[in-house]
C-alpha cells in the first residue's frame, strides 16, 4: 500500500512537472533575445569565421584535464549516475550492492560522500606544470547536472554540498600561480535526456513499478523534468532546457572568465542556441583584447577554424589546416578501480603524433574521490617530466612539417582510434624556425636510426643537412645522407625512454617520396613462420596498426578494397599449414594469396574485437626455398566486414 501511495504522488507530480515543461515556451529561443555581450562577433556561422586562434594555445600542445566530481565516489567509472538508474547496468548492481536501491537511495545520495578530502590543487598544479601541460581544465558539469562551481543559479553544487568548495574556482588559482592558462568542461548540454533514466523504475524484482528518486518532484532540479517521449536524442528539443543551459554556462563564462571552454559534444541545440554562446564568449574576451579573442572554445564538430575541433579518445589521419585537440584519459574517465593506467609510452607516442599534424593533447589524469593521485600517476608524470625536459623543444612553440611523418603505423582518423603499436620506423616531424625535428618512436635494436624522408636528391637543391644532433646527448652523432635516406648511428647508452628527437639543420628540407620497405619474415628455431602486422606492407590509406590485448594488429579493417601482404622466405620446399588469428563481430570472407596458390578463409565471429580466435585456412605446397609473397585481401565487398587481424601463421608439417 505505500509502494501504491507514492506511485500515485509519482504519478501526479510527473504530469504536473510535465505541464510545467511545456508551458513557459512552444518554440526553440530567438537568438535574437539571448543575451549576448556586444562585439564584432554574432551567432552564425559566417560571423564566426572571423575567429583566429590565439598564439597561446597552437604554441602550449599539451593540456591536463581532471575530469572529476561526484560520479568519482564507487571508483566504478565513467556514467555512473545514469546506469546506476538502467536495470542491468553494472552501476546498477554495484550501487545496489554498496548503497542501495535507487528508488531510495539514489545519486542525490552519492553527493554528500565526495568530500575530496586530500585535494590539493596547488599540489598537483605544480605536478602537472613540471609534467609539461600549458593548460590545464576542471570539469564544471558533467551530465550528472552537478556543478563545481559557485553557481546562483543551481544549488545542487561543490560549494553547497560535497566538499563544500568552489572547485573550479580552487582550480583556477592553482593555474594561474603557476602560469598555465586555465579552462573548463561543460557536459551539461546532453544532461536532460542523459540522466532521464532516473525517472524511470525497476521492471522486474520486488520493486518492480516503484519510480526511482528522479521521479520525486523534491529532487527535480538536479535529475529534471519530465522529458517529452520522443526527446531522446543527445541534445534536447525542449526549448526550456536549452534556456537553461545558455543562462548556466554564460553564468560560468562570465563568472570566471576561463582561456578555454570544451562542450561535449557538436554545438549545442541544432547551433542557434550554441552559436550565441560561442558569440558571446568570444565578445567577451575581444573586449578585453583590443577586439580580438584570446579564448579557445573546442566542441566535436567540424569548425573550419571556427572553433577547435576535438576527437574524443582519437586522432587526425594526417596534417589538419585547422589547429585541433584530442580529449583522452590515462584510464576510464572517472576513477575506476577495475582499469589499468596508460603507460606513459602511449602518453608521448600520442603526444608526438598530435603536434606533428598541427594538434594539442589534453590528456585526463584520474583522480581518486578524495582528490588524490595513485602512486603510479604520479610515477608516470614524473617519467613524463623527464622525457619532456629532454624533448620538449620539439613539442613545445613547434609547427607541423610539410609532412607529419613516416612508418608502417597510419592513424586511422577519428573518434575512439588511439591504440597504435608505433615502433622506431615511426618518425614524427616539427619544425621551429629553421630547425626539423624527427622524433622516433622508439630505439631500433641495432641502433641504425634511418629517416627515409630525408633521403639525398641527386642533381638538386633539397635536402642538404649540414648538422643532425639528438637531444638529451652531449656528443657528436655518426650520419651519413644517401638515397635511402638520413642514417643516424645513435650512441650506446639511450638519453631517454620511448621515443628520441634527431634536431636536423640543414638547406632547402623537404620530404622524398619513398617506397615502402618491407622486412622479410624469417622462420623461428621450429620453422614456422609468423606473418606480424608490423612486418606487413599495407595496401590503402585506412589500414593501420593498433594494439589489442597489448598485441599488435591490423586493427578495424573495413575496406574491401584494401589488403596486406608480406615477403616470406620459405627456409625448405614442402607442405605448411596456413591459419589465421583474427578477431571480428560478424563472420568476414577473404583470400591469401602465395605465389600462385589461393587459400579461402573465413574470420568468424568471436563476439569482441579484443577476442582473437584462430581459424584454420588449409595446406599450401612450396616447391623450392626462397622469398615467396603472401598476401591476405578481402573475398567482396558483400562478404567482407570488419575484422582485427593479429597473425597468419605458416607451419611445416613434418
Amino acid at each position: 500500500m505505500k509502494n501504491s501511495s507514492r506511485c500515485l504522488c509519482y504519478l501526479i507530480t510527473g504530469l504536473l512537472g510535465l505541464r510545467l515543461a511545456c508551458a513557459p515556451a512552444d518554440a526553440a529561443p530567438n537568438p535574437q533575445s539571448l543575451p549576448i555581450a556586444p562585439g564584432p562577433f554574432a551567432a552564425d556561422l559566417t560571423s564566426l569565421k572571423q575567429y583566429q586562434v590565439p598564439k597561446w594555445f597552437r604554441d602550449a600542445k599539451f593540456g591536463i584535464w581532471s575530469h572529476w566530481g561526484p560520479q568519482a565516489v564507487p571508483m566504478n567509472g565513467d556514467w555512473y549516475a545514469r546506469g546506476m538508474y538502467e536495470e542491468g547496468n553494472k552501476h546498477y548492481a554495484y550501487h545496489r550492492e554498496h548503497y542501495g536501491h535507487p528508488s531510495t537511495n539514489g545519486y542525490k545520495d552519492i553527493i554528500p560522500l565526495w568530500k575530496a578530502e586530500k585535494w590539493d590543487p596547488d599540489r598537483l598544479m605544480a605536478l602537472y606544470k613540471k609534467a609539461g601541460a600549458r593548460y590545464f581544465v576542471s570539469m564544471a558539469s558533467h551530465h550528472d547536472n552537478f556543478f563545481l562551481w559557485n553557481s546562483r543559479l543551481h544549488r545542487w553544487n561543490s560549494v553547497n554540498m560535497g566538499p563544500h568548495r568552489d572547485v573550479v574556482g580552487d582550480w583556477q588559482k592553482a593555474a594561474r600561480k603557476h602560469g598555465l592558462k586555465f579552462g573548463v568542461s561543460e557536459h551539461l548540454g546532453a544532461s536532460f535526456t542523459w540522466f532521464q533514466s532516473s525517472h524511470r523504475a525497476d521492471k522486474s524484482g520486488p520493486l518492480a513499478g516503484v519510480p526511482y528518486d528522479g521521479a520525486n518532484p523534491q529532487y527535480q532540479d538536479l535529475y529534471h523534468f519530465p522529458a517529452e517521449p520522443d526527446d531522446t536524442g543527445w541534445y534536447s528539443k525542449n526549448p526550456r532546457w536549452q534556456r537553461m543551459w545558455f543562462d548556466r554556462i554564460r553564468e560560468l563564462v562570465d563568472g570566471y572568465r576561463p582561456d578555454l571552454l570544451y562542450t561535449d559534444g557538436g554545438v549545442p541545440f541544432g547551433n542557434e542556441v550554441g552559436l550565441s554562446l560561442i558569440a558571446h564568449y568570444y565578445n567577451q574576451s575581444a573586449a578585453r583584447n583590443r577586439g580580438q579573442p584570446a579564448v579557445v572554445y573546442t566542441c566535436k564538430q567540424r569548425s573550419e577554424g571556427r572553433w577547435i575541433e576535438d576527437l574524443e579518445r582519437g586522432v587526425m589521419p594526417r596534417i589538419n589546416p585547422d589547429p585541433w585537440q584530442t580529449d583522452t584519459s590515462i584510464g576510464d574517465w572517472y576513477y575506476n578501480r577495475n582499469w589499468r593506467f596508460r603507460p606513459v609510452s602511449w602518453t608521448i607516442h600520442m603526444l608526438a603524433d598530435i603536434v606533428a599534424k598541427n594538434g594539442n593533447l589534453l590528456l585526463n589524469v584520474v583522480q581518486r574521490p578524495d582528490g588524490s593521485l595513485d602512486p603510479q600517476v604520479e610515477q608516470d608524470l614524473a617519467a613524463l617530466a623527464a622525457w619532456n625536459a629532454i624533448n620538449g623543444e620539439a613539442i613545445f612553440e613547434t609547427r607541423p612539417w610539410k609532412i607529419y611523418g613516416e612508418g608502417p603505423v597510419r592513424a586511422r582518423g577519428g573518434h575512439f582510434k588511439e591504440d597504435f603499436n608505433y615502433s622506431a620506423r615511426d618518425i614524427r616531424f616539427t619544425t621551429k624556425g629553421k630547425v626539423l625535428y624527427a622524433i622516433a618512436l622508439g630505439w631500433p635494436e641495432d641502433g641504425q636510426l634511418l629517416v627515409r624522408s630525408l633521403a639525398k636528391v641527386e642533381n638538386g637543391p633539397a635536402n642538404r643537412i649540414t648538422k643532425v644532433t639528438l637531444l638529451g646527448h652531449r656528443g657528436r652523432l655518426q650520419w651519413t645522407q644517401t638515397s635511402e635516406g638520413l642514417s643516424v648511428r645513435l650512441p650506446a647508452t639511450r638519453p631517454c625512454d620511448h621515443a628520441v628527437t634527431l634536431k636536423i639543420l640543414g638547406r632547402d628540407l623537404a620530404p622524398v617520396e619513398h617506397p615502402a620497405v618491407v622486412e622479410a619474415v624469417l622462420p623461428d628455431a621450429g620453422g614456422r613462420l609468423r606473418l606480424t602486422p608490423e612486418k606487413a606492407d599495407l595496401h590503402g590509406t585506412q589500414l593501420n596498426l593498433e594494439a589489442q590485448g597489448g598485441q599488435p594488429n591490423i586493427g578495424f579493417w573495413d575496406r574491401a578494397d584494401e589488403w596486406a601482404a608480406w615477403k616470406v622466405r620459405f627456409p625448405q620446399a614442402g607442405t605448411y599449414r596456413l591459419t589465421a588469428v583474427c578477431a571480428a563481430l560478424a563472420e568476414s570472407e577473404f583470400f591469401v594469396q602465395a605465389g600462385t596458390q589461393r587459400l579461402a578463409g573465413k574470420a568468424t565471429a568471436t563476439g569482441s574485437w579484443s577476442e582473437f580466435r584462430p581459424q584454420e585456412l588449409g595446406t599450401l605446397r612450396i616447391e623450392a626455398p626462397g622469398e615467396v609473397e603472401v598476401s591476405m585481401r578481402p573475398h567482396s565487398p558483400e562478404r567482407w566486414k570488419a575484422v582485427n587481424l593479429r597473425v597468419l601463421e605458416i607451419t611445416p608439417i613434418p
